[in-house]
């Protein structure tokens, strides 16, 4: 009789999937960037688009041109009743938060994370430098040690 091998089903690999740690680390990741997230959008919109709107309308989502006349919107729901209109402000609010969001990240995470991984470097390159001498200096002073039993034991010799 041969014995088939039982290969892992669908549902104990979906389970070692999930285990796996970096499954876990990207879950907290998105969590993290998703809240991250909130507070960067309620920073543009409470305070960069009111002073960008200081020039104009409080809200930059308002700016707007017109492709085709005549371009009016329904107040309650704010989409365009009749005529083309292009909605730049959107774009130009999203473009805001999405620099004030890789500012944050690159000034707060990525530029500290090279600063510390660069000395930790520089540390370890270090460390390593003073254990070479070490080893040089030892080397050196066993060599001296050798010398010095051999000339031993040499004069040894020619005193009998």
């Amino acid at each position: 009789m041969s014995e088939k091998k039982k290969e892992p089903g669908v549902w104990e690999g979906f389970k070692a999937f999930l285990m796996r740690g970096n499954v876990v680390d990207l879950a907290v990741a998105v969590v993290i960037g998703a809240a991250f997230t909130n507070i960067v959008n309620s920073l543009v919109k409470g305070v960069i688009n009111p002073l960008v709107g200081a020039f104009g309308t409080k809200d930059l989502d308002r700016y707007s041109s017109c492709l085709r006349e005549p371009c009016k919107f329904d107040e309650a729901t704010g989409t365009a009743t009749s005529g083309i209109p292009i909605m730049w402000g959107t774009v130009l609010s999203a473009t805001l938060t999405f620099l004030i969001t890789a500012a944050v990240v690159y000034f707060l995470m990525v530029l500290p994370m090279s600063k510390y991984l660069a000395k930790q470097a520089a540390r370890q390159k270090a460390k390593e430098g003073t254990h070479e001498v070490i080893e040089v200096t030892e080397l050196e002073v066993l060599k001296e040690i050798r010398d010095a039993l051999v000339a031993q034991r040499g004069s040894g010799h020619d005193a009998r």
